[in-house]
């Protein structure tokens, strides 16, 4: 039997953060990971971190501070834990600050324009990301090590020489944890935990594994600590928790993220919270079945099943994935767009896929006519044109009437139209396309209960000793709220810091 100070189960941005400051710390540390990528979908991600009243912000002369941000998620989360947020907000400014004196690791400031107009929103975005690092100057297993981004991995191509965003934060992480004496064990799914309990209670000591030889039984000393996804590629648990969209539209790597962590927590008296459903999106349907995660449209309009419009296209992704998800007439709903792209997809789509093969399959129809593309998705012809020349009228005056498009400085940060109204680019250059829409997700967002520690909580309400969860394994702190680009990596890594914090003592 294998031990350790501290194992760590998953291996993206909040678990990586948690093994690498456990080994700083002088703790033998091990991170398992089911695959043999490290990254699972913070790989895939743009990298932004939503870390509030950081030195980073500070030399970007942003108006950002901790208070700015607590004003900022008082006003929009509904019924927050003010433990958590305090810990939070006030552990932050000092995980960015630790990490920051590694030479392995630097941040910068990214433009994206938070989710919520409220008081304290920061024009443009608090958010942070690593910067970028070429694969050359990482050590070969670490380069090795990074999943490649999601287009390529799908494809199942290798990585890019030059490594942004997620991936620049999964190697950055992976490089420390190396430095500071770290070990990976990759292709370990975790099956189970230990207790030193007879009766399967008690102290949390270790974990069970599945490796390529059997299985395992791995020690740790310290702790625990669950990093490892939340359950959005299983659709028998998507259906029994209620969480809307499903298994094969869900941004995960495929065959990840099925939730064996959180039940391992749930078979030893774990509390969970499965309200806040998932982090959604708008999902670009793929010729093979999938999603795709889409923001940014730069033009065209998005109907229901009925011909209508039913929102804003351009609110943040997760406020129009909500929407999609209230009626069933809206998934699939079609994304209608002309031809002043020369017939490309008038916004960000990763993956986006071939037009061609979106033709050949379906999930993309194109026709010279309105009429044309109603027969083609089986759209009532009337309300489809309805529909259009409504949008464009409001094109035309600048003001979206229905839906407010435009009013927002996230609806005009990608857009570049011409007209009263960037964000409202008339629909009148045939032949007309439609594309196919489903809910996607980033990941979902219930799971183990937790306290201002990280500690995993018991049903009653008292911890469980030696168990620890952050990320999409966790319950969020931001209920069904997406405060702004990166909060789903900025929480993990706060909360898998403070646990280290714990298991410190």
């Amino acid at each position: 039997m294998r031990e350790y100070d501290v194992v760590v189960v998953g291996s993206g941005g909040g678990a990586l953060t948690g093994a690498v400051l456990a080994a700083r710390a002088g703790l033998e540390t091990l991170v398992v990971e089911k695959t043999g990528f490290l990254g699972g979908t913070s790989a895939y991600s743009g990298g932004a971190c939503w870390l509030p009243g950081t030195a980073v912000q500070q030399r970007a002369g942003l108006p950002d501070s901790t208070d700015g941000a607590r004003d900022y998620l008082r006003a929009v989360l509904e019924d927050p834990d003010e433990e958590r947020l305090e810990a939070f907000l006030a552990h932050a400014p000092e995980l960015v600050a630790e990490l920051e004196t590694e030479d392995l690791m630097a941040f910068e400031w990214l433009p994206f324009a938070e989710y919520y107009d409220a008081p304290g929103r920061v024009p443009m975005g608090r958010s942070i990301q690593p910067v970028k690092v070429r694969r050359d100057d990482l050590p070969a297993e670490v380069a090795a090590w990074v999943r490649p981004p999601v287009e390529l991995d799908r494809a199942g191509q290798p990585g890019r020489r030059t490594l942004t965003g997620g991936q620049a934060l999964v190697a950055r992480l992976a490089a420390l944890l190396v430095h500071h004496g770290g070990t990976v064990g990759l292709d370990l799914p975790i099956t189970g935990l230990l207790t030193d309990g007879e009766d399967g209670t008690g102290r949390v000591v270790g974990v069970v594994g599945m490796s390529p030889e059997g299985p395992v039984q791995i020690r740790a000393r310290r702790g625990v600590l669950l990093g490892a996804g939340g359950f959005e590629g299983s659709a028998a648990l998507r259906e029994e928790r209620g969480v809307p969209g499903a298994a094969a539209w869900t941004m995960a790597p495929r065959d990840t993220n099925t939730g064996e962590p959180i039940a391992a927590a749930v078979s030893i008296g774990a509390a969970t919270d499965f309200s806040a459903g998932g982090w959604f999106c708008p999902g670009l349907e793929q010729p093979d079945g999938g999603g795709s995660f889409t923001l940014g449209f730069r033009s065209g309009l998005m109907v229901d099943q009925a011909g209508r419009r039913y929102g804003n296209e351009c609110l943040p992704y997760d406020r129009f994935g909500r929407l999609m998800a209230e009626r069933p007439e809206r998934v699939p709903s079609w994304f209608v767009f002309d031809s002043r792209e020369d017939g490309r997809f008038p916004g960000i789509a990763m993956p986006e896929g071939d037009p061609a093969e979106h033709l050949a399959a379906g999930t993309w129809v194109r026709a010279e006519t309105l009429e044309g593309l109603a027969e083609a998705t089986g759209l009532p012809a009337d309300a489809l044109r309805a529909s259009v020349e409504r949008y464009n009228a409001a094109c035309t005056t600048g003001v979206d009437e229905d839906f407010g498009r435009g009013e927002d400085e996230y609806d005009t940060f990608f857009a570049g139209g011409e007209g009263p109204n960037a964000a409202l680019t008339p629909c009148d250059r045939p032949p007309y396309l439609a594309a196919r829409f489903v809910l996607s997700d980033l990941g979902t967002k219930g799971g183990l209960v937790t306290d201002a520690a990280g500690r995993v909580l018991r049903t009653d309400g008292s911890p469980l000793p030696g168990l620890y969860a952050t990320g999409n394994t966790a319950a969020s702190l931001f209920g069904r709220v997406y405060p702004g680009p990166g909060a789903p990596l900025g929480s993990a890594m706060v909360f898998a810091s403070l646990a280290v914090r714990d298991m410190l003592g």
